[in-house]
């Protein structure tokens, strides 16, 4: 009796159409993936590197209802001019108070501070951003 056999020999005539179809689609899935890893770490360097002026707000202490006291430090190269703005917002979230903190100091780190006027007693302060002095918002 003689065998009847199904399929082509085991490796003889070189690949199949699925193993070529699988090789092809790891290739173009690694090639998006190390595209896309590109495009992520591109985007959150120029976030990281972009920002010459940077600020965090350490403590606040409400003084009085017309005053509020703010411990920033702010981040920036030493020869850069920055510029933040605080905001206050009372118990109902109303903005009672909003101004502008230049820091011209020639150092990289600066700790200082600054008083916020406010028209009514705050409850919160609100870091709202940073940015080299004489760029538009």
């Amino acid at each position: 009796m003689s065998a009847v056999r199904e399929g082509l020999p085991e490796g003889r005539y070189g690949r199949s159409a699925d193993e070529r179809a699988d090789r092809k689609l790891k290739i173009v899935g690694s090639v998006l993936g190390v595209a896309l890893l590109g495009v992520v770490g591109w985007i959150g360097w120029d976030y990281v590197g972009g920002q010459s002026v940077s600020a965090e707000v350490i403590k606040f202490e409400v003084v009085s209802d017309s005053e509020v006291q703010v411990h920033l430090e702010v981040r920036k190269e030493a020869g850069v001019t920055g510029v933040c703005t605080l905001s206050s917002q009372d118990r109902s979230h109303d903005e009672v108070g909003r101004a502008d903190y230049t820091f011209d100091q020639n150092s990289r780190r600066v700790d200082e501070l600054v008083v916020l006027k406010t028209k009514a007693r705050a409850t919160m302060i609100e870091l709202v951003g940073c940015q080299p002095a004489g760029t538009a918002r």
